[in-house]
């Protein structure tokens, strides 16, 4: 069944998928461009869902590019083995098996029971899709320094995952703060 159809690319938007010489890519950003000279023009930011790789395109306005519908499935992280991650479907029990090398950076982010989406085409996994914060336990940490009030300073903490951060002097082990997802940085206590 393919539910892919073509669009003008005037209606392109942030986010949407489309098919391009058997690649799939989604739109980071786009831009309408009307030069005083010549015709108008759509420049494009595309990311590659299988690679993650970013390329910029312009297109003229007649172009039609093909969508690509992605399924979109919220999944549960289990747990790992070696560099083998596995994922549930909560509703139907799926399981999903996805290697490290699959997920690029955010194997980094995950922790059992963590909530994520897993997005698919056509049966075939393109990729992770995670909370924008994620909530963690300190499970070590230096103690802060008396006096040292500056909100400048920041010291290494070990996360329940395993993963180690800058946060704040004033956070201690044992304490559960929020992590964010787009840069790895301390954002604030939980």
């Amino acid at each position: 069944m393919d539910v892919n159809h073509l669009i003008g690319v005037n209606d392109i938007k942030n986010g949407l998928t489309i098919k391009i010489d058997n690649n799939l890519y989604t739109v980071v950003e786009f831009q309408h461009v009307k030069p005083g000279k010549g015709s108008a023009f759509v420049r494009t930011k595309l990311k590659n869902l299988r690679t993650g790789t970013t390329v910029e395109t312009t297109y003229n306005t007649n172009v039609k590019l093909e969508t690509a519908h992605v399924e979109k499935q919220n999944m549960q992280f289990l747990y790992a083995q070696g560099d083998v991650y596995y994922f549930m479907n909560m509703q139907t029990y799926d399981q999903v098996e996805l290697k490290q090398s699959q997920l690029g950076d955010d194997y980094k982010f995950l922790k059992e029971n963590l909530d994520v989406i897993i997005s698919f085409y056509e049966g075939e996994v393109l990729g992770l899709i995670l909370p924008d914060k994620i909530e963690y336990t300190i499970t070590k940490s230096e103690p802060g320094v008396k006096g040292n009030t500056t909100s400048t300073a920041m010291k290494d903490a070990e996360l329940e995952n395993g993963m180690t951060i800058k946060v704040p002097m004033f956070i201690e082990e044992g304490e559960r703060i929020l992590v964010s997802t787009a840069d790895g940085k301390y954002v604030s206590r939980a």
